[in-house]
C-alpha cells in the first residue's frame, strides 16, 4: 500500500471561496471534504480576509495536504471583482506557507479535467463527478471548481502533464 496523497483546491473569492479536499490512495480518488467559506458583505474587508485566512489555515491543519492548488486570477470583466479575488488569493497563499502550492488558470483546469480547454463548466463538473465516483454533481459551483483544482494537483503529482511551475 502506498502512502496516500492529499490535495486541497481553493477557488478564491472574497464573498465565497470554494474548497475541496481530494485523496489519492491505492489508485482511487476520494473526495474527503468540500464546501465554501463565506464572508458577510457588511463587515470590513480586512476582517473578511482574516476570516478567510483563519478558515484556510484550519483546513490545511486538519487535512495535512501534500500540496495545494489555487485558481489563478486570469480574466475578469469587472476590475473591482478581479482585485477582490486577487486579495483573497493572496490571503490563501499566506495560509499555505510551508506547503507546496500550484496555480492553475481556468483553461488549464478545463484541459486537465475534461480534456478540452474550452469545455463548459457543466462538462468539467460532470468529469469531477465521474473521477470522484460521486452520486451527483458537486454543488455549489465554487466547491466543484475547488475539487477540480485539487484533482489537477494530484494528477500532476502522478505525472499526468507535469509542470515545474510551483509557488513556494
Amino acid at each position: 500500500m502506498t502512502h496516500p496523497l492529499v490535495a486541497i483546491g481553493f477557488d478564491p473569492g472574497l464573498a465565497t471561496t470554494g474548497y475541496g479536499v481530494v485523496e489519492l490512495s491505492n489508485n482511487s480518488w476520494n473526495a474527503i471534504a468540500g464546501g465554501v467559506i463565506r464572508t458577510k458583505k457588511d463587515i470590513p474587508r480586512a476582517e473578511r480576509l482574516e476570516i478567510l485566512y483563519r478558515e484556510a489555515c484550519s483546513l490545511i491543519e486538519a487535512h495535512h495536504p501534500t500540496g495545494i492548488a489555487i485558481e489563478e486570477v486570469f480574466f475578469a470583466t469587472n476590475a473591482r471583482t478581479a482585485m477582490r479575488t486577487a486579495e483573497a488569493r493572496g490571503v490563501l497563499l499566506m495560509a499555505c506557507s510551508g506547503t507546496p502550492v500550484r496555480g492553475y488558470t481556468p483553461l488549464q483546469v478545463k484541459k486537465r479535467i475534461a480534456g478540452y480547454g474550452k469545455a463548459t463548466k457543466t462538462q468539467v463538473q460532470a468529469m469531477v463527478k465521474r473521477l470522484l465516483c460521486l452520486s451527483e454533481i458537486p454543488k455549489p459551483d465554487d466547491m466543484a471548481d475547488a475539487l477540480a483544482l485539487a484533482l489537477c494537483y494530484l494528477l500532476e503529482e502522478e505525472g499526468v502533464n507535469p509542470r515545474n511551475h510551483d509557488y513556494l
